[in-house]
Formats: structure tokens, C-alpha cells, sequence
């Protein structure tokens, strides 16, 4: 499975694969429960994971970058229920965020979604990434 068929839909909680495309909407896999349905656009709204952006005290940076920073911390993750010990976590593993203009509920969401694509085994990285990669590795 890859980072660039993940979506989040307004009004479900989790993630999803996107299985195909219509033009009223789309045909998506849950990753927590695996069932597979169709969901309306006309309810619902797409946000691709790898389209989405997080407020920091620079430039905004990739979601990927952040959960990049994740994998790389050897803190432990904590309850996506407790507000204060979320942003505790995010304060020492992504100390650039900007705290003012991401709320706590989005924190809670990286951190499911984080441990969503831990269980799933799913790498967090960008399609151009993969392309970049195989560009390097056919040069040589």
C-alpha cells in the first residue's frame, strides 16, 4: 500500500485507501477495519495525506515531515485522549510547530494516523520521493 492512496474524510474518523474514484465520489478501504464502501462527495470531503501541510514557525512543512520526526524519536506515543501530553510529545519531537495555529484536536489526528500507519507498515513518504529514488538509482 502506498502513502500516496491514503486519504481522511470529514466526518469518519481514521484512514483510508482509495480503491478507485467516481465522479460523485469514492470507493475506500478503512485501515483500522478493512471494509471497503463507497462514500459520497457530496457528504464527505477528501483531504490526501500527502497533500496535507502543518503550520510551523518557518515554512509550513509536510505532514511527512512530521511523521518522519515521529519514527525518529525515541519517546513513546502517547494517548491521542490526553490534550496536554500530546503536545508535550509534539513540543519534544517537533519543537518548530507552530502551537498558536495547530490545534490539539490535529495533534490528536497525526498521532492516530501515526499509529495507524505503524500497524499497517506503511512508510510515510512523498510519491516524488519514490520518483527522485528511482531517477537516482537508474543514473547509476
Amino acid at each position: 500500500m502506498d502513502y500516496n492512496k491514503l486519504v481522511s474524510v470529514t466526518g469518519m474518523s481514521g484512514l483510508f485507501e482509495m480503491v478507485s474514484s467516481k465522479n460523485d465520489g469514492a470507493i475506500l478501504k478503512s485501515l483500522e477495519d478493512n471494509t471497503t464502501k463507497f462514500i459520497s462527495n457530496r457528504l464527505h470531503n477528501f483531504s490526501q495525506l500527502e497533500s496535507i501541510e502543518v503550520y510551523t514557525i518557518r515554512d509550513n512543512v509536510n505532514l511527512v515531515d512530521v511523521f518522519n520526526a515521529m519514527d525518529a524519536s525515541k519517546q513513546a506515543l502517547p494517548s491521542d485522549k490526553d490534550a496536554a501530553a500530546v503536545k508535550a510529545y509534539f513540543e519534544a519531537v517537533f519543537p518548530d510547530m507552530d502551537f498558536d495555529r495547530v490545534y490539539a484536536s490535529d495533534m490528536k489526528k497525526m498521532v492516530k494516523w501515526f499509529g495507524v500507519l505503524k500497524a499497517n507498515n506503511i512508510e510515510a513518504k512523498l510519491s516524488n520521493d519514490a520518483t527522485a529514488e528511482e531517477e537516482e538509482t537508474s543514473t547509476e
